[in-house]
């Protein structure tokens, strides 16, 4: 299928076959796609992490409204972000960036001392919500990776994020999560969403073209 039928074939799918579990090899190509989403300035800052250990799952489904998708899936994607921006975790990024691109120029040591100056200057509130802005950035390109790979995944913002950040254990490592993805594959007549169409606004009525 070409993209466009990708985006007309997936949906955030209600009810996961616990039967069928995603290919290994599928879940790295999306955890590989969304390593590659851009980002601000190339921080790329969040984490993700791949969570199939049941008991674990179970204990997030719990602190999502018990949405099934969680353990029904194979695989979930948490989205944790990093709580602030800090100057080590910004010139760790710089660095990363000389070392793959023979070394810093003058534009890149310039640029990144007025990132750091700005950033730095804003409150964790304001740094954090900058950083999960970025994140759902990567959760866009999950979605796409994922229709790509025929597997179904549906992104979640119901749930109570200070107990999942509990219990994976986020705020000793300077995370905090703010979206899931279940990865898994829907099971045939028995979601009530699977032959709905998909229903968006008109072209026409959405897009706005400026002359």
């Amino acid at each position: 299928m070409n993209l466009i039928d990708l985006l007309n074939w997936r949906y955030a799918t209600k009810k996961m076959d616990p039967t069928k579990a995603v290919p290994q090899d599928k879940v790295d190509r999306i955890v590989e796609a969304t390593r590659l989403s851009a980002s601000s300035s190339g921080l790329q800052p969040y984490e993700l992490l791949v969570v199939t250990n049941p008991e674990l799952r179970q204990k997030i489904q719990a602190a999502a409204h018990n949405q099934a998708q969680i353990t029904e899936g194979s695989h979930l994607l948490v989205f944790a972000t990093w709580d602030n921006y800090t100057r080590e975790r910004i010139m760790a990024m710089f660095d990363l960036m000389a070392a793959e691109r023979g070394g810093y120029s003058e534009t890149a040591v310039a640029y990144r001392d007025r990132l750091l100056e700005s950033t730095l200057a804003r409150d964790a509130q304001k740094n954090f919500e900058h950083a999960a802005r970025q994140a759902y950035i990567g959760l866009g390109t999950a979605m796409i990776a994922a229709a790509a790979e025929g597997v179904d995944a549906t992104p979640m913002e119901g749930f109570n994020p200070s107990q999942v950040d509990e219990i994976l254990g986020l705020s000793a490592k300077g995370l905090r999560s703010v979206v899931l993805l279940p990865l898994g594959y829907r099971e045939a007549g028995k979601d009530w969403l699977e032959k709905l169409p998909k229903v968006r606004r008109a072209k026409a009525d959405w897009a706005i073209e400026v002359k």
